[in-house]
């Protein structure tokens, strides 16, 4: 199939050399109630005189993939069964490990029972038992148990995690914990041990953390990029200072943060408060600002986290994975509605819902997986779990966001995202295969990846 200049679909039949306005995929007869249209400009469309409705794509072919699905790449399938075959063994892998819990008390019982086993024992086959249910537990229940812990463990509401400045169902370390809960290095560490138990025996947990959490298990250093999906205001404020001459500021290397109604001032470098920030040192400001953030104030607990983990898990076996891949490994993927996307979806630049362009794209993702859908979601949003309560409730730098869709660019380029505002720079492609691949290879490589 190629195009004219004008847009109009035209056929090419290699074996006879011929050309036709005729599809040959469309000798099938359309469904009762439909009729095929040709518009001003030449291209075909639909009505459905059912509905009252009209529409570019057709309906012989609607969510019909075209092509073998797109496999979720980058290795990570293999990295995982690789990683699944090096885990350590138990050492009786015909035990079990009891773990007896009350919902009405499942965050206190299950760090009771969790910190009193030996990591060892917590390698056994699961054997969840919630009082007064009485049931087998062969997978279901120790599933349910991860679930029902997690709302628990990651519930702001105890102190020990916040949500990030940017939404609020996107979780951070709170560098206060300590002052809500005295015991919180242990809730750390005990927080760490159930994350690892669900990677190691296939389970996930249901929590969403800003990215530079798993980038802080890895051991992976945090950018000022990182800072974009977390504050848009403190990432707009550091990236005015890189770009501009900051003297007129009159700013010293010191942070300031709100502490119960108190402003504290803290040095970021030995004597930061004598040190002005100039024109020659302002890269070593942001990075010290960054790592006071990210790193400095929640050090014991990110230790204790990690100390857990490594309890069940080395973590020297997550060195194959990246941050985003940590995230599918511990929280998975969750099933992504696309007839919910596409009822949440904005667009810009002269895209509407009707265009044929938004039309092959809504093709293209529903030809692809789930796998590849959530990562082309976290390719635009920063994140592959949609909200509780679906796309409509979709966060942005700003408070709630849809999927944005926007016209830019030519056919040459590639899909760009826009993470802070959930948008997708989508070029105008003259082919449903061109924008298909474009978007593959834009996701793959994360190589039209752009922060506003």
């Amino acid at each position: 199939m190629r195009y004219t200049q004008n847009g109009r679909p035209f056929f090419i039949n290699h074996r006879s050399k011929e050309t036709s306005w005729h599809d040959p995929r469309q000798d099938d007869p359309l469904p009762d109630g439909w009729e095929m249209r040709v518009h001003a400009d030449g291209r075909v469309f639909y009505v459905d005189h059912t509905t009252k409705s009209t529409q570019w794509e057709d309906p012989r072919k609607t969510k019909v993939s075209s092509g073998p699905a797109i496999q979720y790449s980058r290795d990570y399938k293999v990295k995982y069964e690789n990683f699944k075959a090096n885990l350590p063994k138990p050492d009786n892998p015909g035990g079990k490990v009891d773990i007896k819990v009350k919902r009405s008390g499942i965050l206190e019982d299950s760090f009771n029972s969790v910190m009193a086993k030996s990591p060892a024992d917590l390698l056994r086959r699961l054997w969840i038992t919630f009082e007064g249910e009485p049931g087998l537990d062969y997978g279901g229940v120790a599933r349910e148990w991860f679930y029902a812990l997690s709302r628990e463990m990651f519930n702001p509401y105890y102190g020990l995690w916040e949500y990030s400045a940017i939404d609020n169902y996107t979780l951070q370390i709170n560098p206060n914990s300590g002052l809500c809960n005295p015991e919180h290095e242990q809730f750390f560490q005990f927080f760490g041990r159930v994350c690892a138990m669900a990677v190691y025996h296939g389970k996930l947990v249901d929590g969403f953390f800003i990215r530079p959490f798993y980038k802080l298990i890895l051991g992976k250093k945090i950018t000022l990029e990182d800072m974009a999906e977390v504050d848009t205001e403190t990432y707009n404020s550091l990236k005015w200072i890189i770009d501009n001459d900051p003297e007129d500021l009159c700013l010293t290397f010191t942070a300031s943060e709100d502490k119960f109604g108190q402003l504290v001032e803290t040095p970021l470098v030995t004597n930061g408060e004598n040190i002005d920030v100039t024109n020659f040192n302002k890269a070593g400001y942001v990075s010290a600002y960054i790592n006071w953030k990210f790193v400095d104030r929640i050090a014991s607990q990110v230790k204790s986290f990690k100390k857990g983990f490594n309890d069940v898990i080395p973590l020297s076996k997550l060195a194959v994975f990246d941050e985003n891949e940590l995230e599918y490994l511990m929280c998975g993927i969750t099933q992504i509605d696309v007839e919910d996307w596409k009822t949440y979806t904005d667009f810009k630049g002269g895209y509407s819902a009707t265009h044929h362009v938004v039309v092959w794209f809504w093709k293209a993702v529903f030809s692809f997986d789930n796998e590849f859908r959530a990562r082309l979601l976290q390719f635009v949003t920063g994140t592959s779990r949609v909200p509780m309560n679906g796309f409509r409730e979709l966060q942005g730098s700003n408070g709630p966001q849809k999927f944005c869709i926007e016209k830019w660019g030519s056919p040459g380029d590639f899909p760009r995202a826009h993470t802070c505002f959930n948008r997708l720079d989508l070029p105008p492609y003259n082919d449903y295969h061109t924008l298909r691949e474009k978007l593959r290879v834009a996701v793959e490589c994360t190589g039209g990846f752009d922060i506003d």
